[in-house]
């Protein structure tokens, strides 16, 4: 029989082997939730023009436009440390690295990674967040609308807080 400042130690060992694992599904779980509730947002827009245009002044536009250009040039080129410079402080603690950001992008973002063509549309205030929405054709020529959540940083920069894509209807292209 073990003491029980010696199972203590054990169970404190094992959770220290699994530790990496809990944090990683985690990670994931989170990744999966937001990916998830903003594909949901941006179906929803498809059904309902809830949000109106943004009021914000044109110098601030082309800030938020620069930063979402920005990115996509740094996809372009695989400068993942620069991509992800890009991403708000709350994306870049989820992913914790550039590699893991930019295999999430190579992933599931295809049309934003390497896009044959894009077009900057409406910034939206929706419920309080700006969007900036961007139409894009990704690379298998399939026409896309990115919607991109902009947080705007303490410093009064813009980073890029989420993305979602909408596949358009192929008369919508």
């Amino acid at each position: 029989m073990s003491s029980p400042g010696e199972r203590q130690a054990r169970r404190l060992a094992a959770e220290q082997r699994t530790a990496p694992t809990r944090r990683h599904l985690a990670r994931g779980f989170a990744c999966g939730l937001a990916l998830l509730c903003l594909g949901a947002a941006g179906a929803w827009t498809g059904i309902v023009r809830a949000q109106v245009p943004s009021l914000l002044p044109l110098a601030e536009r082309a800030a938020i436009q620069a930063v979402i250009s920005a990115q996509m040039d740094a996809f372009g080129r695989d400068a993942g440390d620069e991509a992800f410079a890009f991403a708000s402080p709350g994306i870049q603690a989820l992913f914790g690295s550039a590699a893991h950001f930019m295999d999430m992008v190579r992933a599931g973002y295809q049309p934003v990674y390497r896009p044959r063509a894009a077009a900057f549309g409406e910034l939206l205030d929706w419920d309080g967040r700006l969007v900036q929405t961007v139409r894009v054709v990704g690379p298998d020529g399939a026409a896309v609308v990115a919607l991109y959540d902009m947080e705007r940083q303490p410093d009064g920069s813009w980073r890029i807080s989420g993305c979602s894509l909408v596949r358009q209807p192929a008369g919508e292209a």
